[in-house]
């Protein structure tokens, strides 16, 4: 899921984004911008940084074992 700062900070700059004049609905228009920004993030496929960084290293570790076993295969082939 999104960082709840980053949604926040959206949020905030929007509500800036507002004249004065309307100022007063500002805490009530930031709260339903983050609403509505949080329901349109969840409809999207998105992972977190943390998720992004294992796969990241299991990708890593899949690509060595990959290398390791087709030297091994290679080897095999030469021998037979």
């Amino acid at each position: 899921m999104i960082d709840p700062k980053v949604l926040d900070d959206i949020a905030n700059k929007l509500s800036d984004a507002i004249p004065q004049s309307v100022k007063d609905t500002g805490d009530e228009f930031a709260k339903q911008a983050k609403q509505v920004l949080q329901s349109h993030l969840a409809k999207l496929d998105l992972v977190t940084r943390e998720e992004f960084d294992a796969q990241t290293k299991v990708l890593q570790r899949t690509r060595l074992m990959l290398e390791e076993l087709e030297k091994k295969l290679t080897d095999i082939e030469s021998k037979l």
